[in-house]
């Protein structure tokens, strides 16, 4: 026997079933992507909700693993809590077993036998991707393309290792798994942890079951590692994140030790003492798909009600930091950028956080106009920086987001968050000037009469609820606030010419300070200014 012979097909046959399963995955995603942006907008506290989501989710982008990067991803960036990550955590764990009864369907359905439907699959696919121009066609093709290179790598590995049927050395193998939990458990966990995909070990433990080649009580312990195994991708996305990202990984990792420490106790109860000889048969590919589902939901089912300690024992773990975190720090990752779709909802989160913080800004430029609070000057400078270092970051993230495959709309959604971003950070500098105009007055100790003190109050008003606005409209994407906002900013230009004639008027009768006439001016110019940028964030939220 040439174990070379073997090995290469095999190992070719592996990579074709994972290029297959991903470029699925990710016509898929592309055909979904709103959808699945919607479905995750709707989570709430409901984790009974988050379980379905998550399971949902995995279905559609054919990996755990990358659900649960997604959603320390999500944690990290404070979209999403640790209660909502564990209800996803545990439906991802139910969604990644759609790839096994796809791969197991050749059994239970004999006319999506590989060899039939695999060339006939491709062949579809490439015809749709030649004549089709739209991009909606070109995701069609890829999922069909992706269905057939998945079923002609599961035939490949099966027809590698068929061989092996005749080695005795390599079927005792399998036996000793079965005989010894552990090194079940431990086999199932490390093949996976090195391919870090649970669904393509699956695929693979289903191309040996194919050979007549494994045991029931060794798949049993070989599946239960396996989904040990993908918390490796979890615990390594969340390397160098914040504590809770920490936590959300670690709660992934112990959901499938305990729910894999229950089953084996039940397992080995069952092929010990009750069905010692049905341990000993050889298992097919539909019952190993089985066995993968009943072993997920059953997790799920028994750790639901318990889910809240599950999360409490992560936290004390990792001891987390309950602290204030630095807000100049960009909360974006760059392994979401795999699904682009879900990166730039987190792009927009991340854009609406830095509005809040310029919005906190203008408030308080506003009050130190009259208070010239020196503290509070200071910071607003702090604030500026901060922004500065967030519209940064912001920006790098959406020029990568904006190279991947992206649909016409999400394009159009990329520069629009460019654009915001320039808005706000033109907002935070003119805020940083009329902190910088407060601080003049400061130091000439001049003051505004009690009719200029009015008009701009009256003038900062205005042009501050044009900038809540146009936060709010941008984050809820919400036209009828973006309506708001034009409303506010033609109310601002018309103040401002009013006010602008009415100041002149009183500079040339001497009726007000000189030094403070002119920091009144140009105050009304910023505070216009920024009126003017919110209707341009307002303008892009209309267009979209």
């Amino acid at each position: 026997m040439s174990y070379a012979g073997i090995i290469i097909p095999f190992v070719g046959g592996l990579g074709m079933f994972i290029y297959g399963m991903q470029i699925m995955a990710q016509g898929l995603e592309n055909a979904a992507g709103s959808k699945m942006k919607s479905l995750l907008e709707a989570l709430t506290r409901n984790k009974l909700l988050g379980v379905m989501l998550g399971a949902l989710i995995t279905a559609v982008i054919q990996s755990s693993s990358a659900t649960t990067v997604m959603v320390v991803g999500f944690v990290n960036a404070g979209i999403m809590n640790l209660t909502q990550a564990m209800g996803v955590i545990m439906g991802a764990n139910i969604g990644t077993t759609v790839t096994g009864w796809l791969v197991s369907s050749v059994e239970w359905a004999k006319f999506l036998s590989p060899s039939n439907l695999a060339p006939i699959a491709i062949m579809a696919g490439v015809i749709v991707m030649l004549t089709g121009s739209r991009r909606s066609t070109k995701d069609l093709s890829s999922i069909i393309i992706g269905f057939g290179l998945l079923f002609v790598g599961i035939t490949t590995m099966s027809s590698a290792v068929a061989p092996l049927q005749e080695s005795e050395s390599f079927r005792n193998l399998f036996v000793t798994l079965g005989h010894n939990p552990f090194l079940g458990i431990i086999a199932g966990a490390l093949v996976t942890a090195v391919i870090q995909s649970s669904s393509a070990s699956v695929g693979i433990l289903q191309s040996l079951a194919a050979a007549g080649l494994v045991p029931l009580n060794a798949a049993v312990y070989i599946i239960m590692g396996q989904n040990i195994g993908t918390c490796v991708t979890a615990i390594m996305s969340s390397i160098g994140a914040k504590k809770n990202a920490k936590t959300a990984a670690i709660m992934h990792l112990l959901f499938n030790i305990i729910g894999t420490v229950i089953f084996s106790i039940l397992a080995i109860a069952l092929f010990k003492v009750f069905f010692v000889e049905a341990g000993l048969g050889m298992i097919s590919q539909t019952q190993i798909s089985t066995v993968h589902t009943v072993f997920n939901i059953g997790t799920t089912v028994l750790l639901f009600p318990f889910s809240d300690w599950i999360i409490k024992l992560a936290m004390r773990l990792e001891k987390e930091d309950t602290t204030s975190e630095d807000e100049s720090r960009v909360l974006l990752d760059d392994r979401m950028l795999e699904t682009p779709g879900i990166a730039l909802e987190s792009a927009i989160s991340e854009v609406t956080r830095m509005g809040n913080i310029t919005l906190r800004s203008t408030e308080k430029a506003i009050e130190v106009l009259f208070t010239k609070d020196y503290q509070k000057i200071m910071e607003i400078k702090e604030e500026e920086t901060t922004v500065d270092s967030l519209c940064r970051g912001i920006t790098d993230y959406v020029v990568k987001l904006s190279t991947l495959a992206l649909n016409e709309k999400e394009h159009h959604q990329v520069a629009s968050v460019l654009q915001t971003l320039s808005d706000i950070e033109r907002i935070s500098d003119y805020c940083e000037n009329i902190s910088e105009f407060a601080e003049t007055l400061s130091e000439r100790k001049a003051v505004f009469t009690e009719v200029g003190r009015e008009e701009l109050r009256e003038m900062a008003v205005v042009c501050a609820e044009s900038f809540r606005y146009a936060i709010e409209a941008f984050a809820e994407n919400d036209k009828g606030k973006a309506m708001k906002v034009i409303e506010k900013e033609s109310q601002a230009d018309e103040l401002e010419i009013k006010l602008r004639s009415g100041h002149m008027q009183r500079l040339a009768n001497s009726q007000c300070n000189t030094d403070a006439g002119i920091v009144y001016l140009d105050a009304l110019v910023a505070l216009e200014r920024i009126s003017d940028h919110s209707r341009n964030i307002a303008e892009e939220v209309l267009t979209a």
